[in-house]
């Protein structure tokens, strides 16, 4: 596999950020310019199934596209797009890892609002569009044995947004042995359950 330029990964981050939030009626209209950019991205995987997606968005109803994000991420807990949820579930470990989001954002110079917790998957995409691909990268691999669990909760749902996840998973470089073990173990175990108050750390731009 060929590994992307931080331009191609921007490019496929700022993609998969817009398809992984709420499919009103912005995605609709943006859907020519994301295929454009999705074109101009080298063959492989990460074009491949981004494509895809975008396939699935133009087949579809606007409204079975809204019914089935809220069925999927809403309403089934095991398709959390929060990150830190795999490995911390709502235990007060949460509120420190999100402290660790909230200031990759603040040191790339985005400012956080109350809108949206910064561990969700489309907001660390945006990150990294908006150039801090760095950053962006380093707390995907972090948490990427939740992105793993995510992805594969998808593909049991036979959810097509498995193709977006797979898409992000497929710009980082390839899972070491720990990374998988910790994957396997969350898929087993399951995120803890501590129920606490999270302070809610948002980012400046809906996804929902």
């Amino acid at each position: 596999m060929t590994a992307l330029s931080d331009s191609e990964v921007r490019t496929a981050h700022l993609v998969a950020s817009v398809l992984l939030g709420y499919p009103d009626g912005r995605l609709h209209e943006a859907r020519p310019l994301l295929m454009k950019s999705v074109a101009v991205l080298p063959a492989g995987e990460v074009r491949a199934r981004l494509a895809a997606f975008l396939v699935h968005v133009a087949a579809t109803g606007r409204g079975d596209l809204e019914a089935h994000y809220v069925a999927t991420f809403d309403l089934k807990r095991r398709c959390c797009p929060y990150l830190t949820y795999y490995t911390y579930g709502d235990t007060r470990k949460r509120g420190a890892a999100l402290l660790r989001f909230k200031h990759a954002f603040s040191a790339a110079g985005f400012e956080l609002t109350s809108e949206e917790l910064p561990d969700h998957l489309a907001v660390v995409c945006e990150l990294s569009a908006r150039g801090a691909v760095g950053p962006a990268t380093r707390l995907l691999r972090e948490h990427r044995a939740g992105l793993e669990l995510l992805r594969r909760s998808l593909e049991a749902e036979r959810s097509p947004y498995a193709e977006v996840v797979a898409a992000v998973e497929a710009t980082l470089p390839p899972a070491g042995p720990r990374e998988r073990a910790a994957a396997l173990r969350l898929a087993a175990e399951g995120p803890p359950a501590e129920q606490v108050g999270l302070e809610p750390f948002g980012v400046t731009g809906e996804h929902r």
